[in-house]
């Protein structure tokens, strides 16, 4: 059953939508190392319900954007799980490449449609301290319908996915970087790596500062209520993720197609833990959240997930708590025209916990919470993009 009240739904926003005034809520994002960088400030609202605020030095734009979990973590399913969010951004910055690709190299796409097979891990023990989030290779699928043979075209979806900046997370062994504050003092952190600096300013309440920008931004993400089909992965259900013993495989598929219009739609159909479809819309023009918006709060999002499920496993609340994770990408290799692959360095996060624990609790969190994120597995693995390129099927519906 879900916990505590529905704040995003009580709240009467948008579940997403563009910040009309991100100069008052004082967020921006750091000066690009490597061509762009990402802020992302998130909070959390319940245990599993959270927002985002993001910032981008490529786009100076600022979206709010807000998650939730499923009944396998006691949420209100009300908002996107937090592995929605990087596969739809990864979904959407491989289009771009593949589409920018195709046209620098003279093929003609009439049709095409990308389904992404995501898959992470968990096994062991919250309590004991062996509980370890993990991440496998993807499966990629290319519909495409293009005036170019199949060898063409698996050279050309190949190079695209290398051109994507996020390659430069899945690629190589990145270890993120964090600073710990709990109960308003800065503590040092026991496992998780250091970020060599001082910490950032807690970002407190700028949240509740950020005002929509004038328009409609409710067909941003529309919430079906239909559950996913089962599959064969299919085995985590109520209550399932709070365990706190596990040795599971979580699976998400999500479809990309490009409207008339350029806006990409992207749909999201979550097979484990078993929980409801999505339906996303991504825009490099800012119509939508860009595809590095939506891979940083992805990031930020499961990160924050798992504070929560810790606390609660271990029957130790956290009253409130915060992140700002700033993230350092590449150019894009195709769409900017670089010709490189993308690269990233590691993430750096600030983390600012509040509870009536001792610091070794704080410590032990962030120990746990590095530990079992999937999405900080996800950048400290070496991961390959398994590619398949197929006929567009007309008939296909997602």
């Amino acid at each position: 059953m879900p916990v505590g009240a529905n704040l995003l739904k009580e709240s009467g926003k948008p579940l997403f939508f563009k910040v009309g005034n991100p100069g008052d809520v004082g967020l921006s994002a750091p000066d690009p190392r490597l061509g762009t960088s990402i802020r992302a400030a998130v909070r959390s609202l319940t245990v599993m319900q959270k927002e985002a605020l993001i910032a981008s030095s490529r786009t100076g734009q600022v979206w709010r954007l807000s998650s939730d979990e499923g009944v396998y973590l006691d949420g209100h399913d009300y908002a996107p799980c937090p592995l929605s969010f990087l596969s739809t951004g990864m979904v959407s910055s491989y289009m771009n490449e593949i589409e920018a690709l195709a046209a620098q190299r003279g093929i003609t796409i009439h049709n095409l449609r990308l389904i992404q097979d995501n898959y992470y891990t968990m096994k062991g023990s919250a309590l004991q301290g062996t509980m370890t989030g993990g991440a496998k290779d993807i499966g990629l699928e290319a519909q495409i319908e293009a005036d170019a043979d199949e060898a063409t075209l698996q050279a050309l979806v190949y190079d695209a996915v290398a051109a994507s900046p996020l390659n430069g997370l899945m690629r190589g062994a990145k270890e993120s970087l964090f600073t710990l504050t709990h109960n308003g003092r800065t503590i040092d952190n026991a496992r998780a790596l250091p970020v060599g600096g001082p910490a950032l300013p807690d970002p407190g309440d700028r949240f509740e500062g950020a005002e929509i920008a004038p328009g409609d931004w409710s067909g941003i993400i529309q919430r079906t209520g239909e559950l996913t089909p089962k599959n064969e992965n299919t085995a985590t259900f109520a209550g399932g993720s709070l365990q706190d013993v596990q040795d599971r495989i979580l699976h998400l598929r999500v479809f990309a197609t490009r409207r008339p219009d350029g806006v990409k739609e992207i749909v999201q159909y979550l097979y484990n833990p078993h929980g409801r479809i999505f339906r996303f819309l991504s825009d490099e023009a800012g119509r939508a959240p860009d595809a590095e918006t939506y891979i940083c709060a992805g990031i930020g999002f499961c990160f924050m997930t798992q504070f929560g499920r810790y606390a609660k496993i271990a029957k130790a609340p956290l009253h409130d708590y915060r992140i700002v994770q700033d993230a350092h990408f590449s150019l894009a290799g195709a769409s900017d025209g670089t010709g490189q692959p993308g690269r990233a360095d590691p993430l750096e996060t600030h983390c600012y916990l509040f509870s009536d624990e001792a610091d070794t609790f704080a410590q032990t969190a962030l120990d746990m919470a590095e530990q079992t994120c999937f999405l900080h597995a996800f950048c400290k693995a070496d991961l390959k993009a398994k590619v398949r390129v197929t006929s567009f099927d007309e008939s296909f519906a997602a």
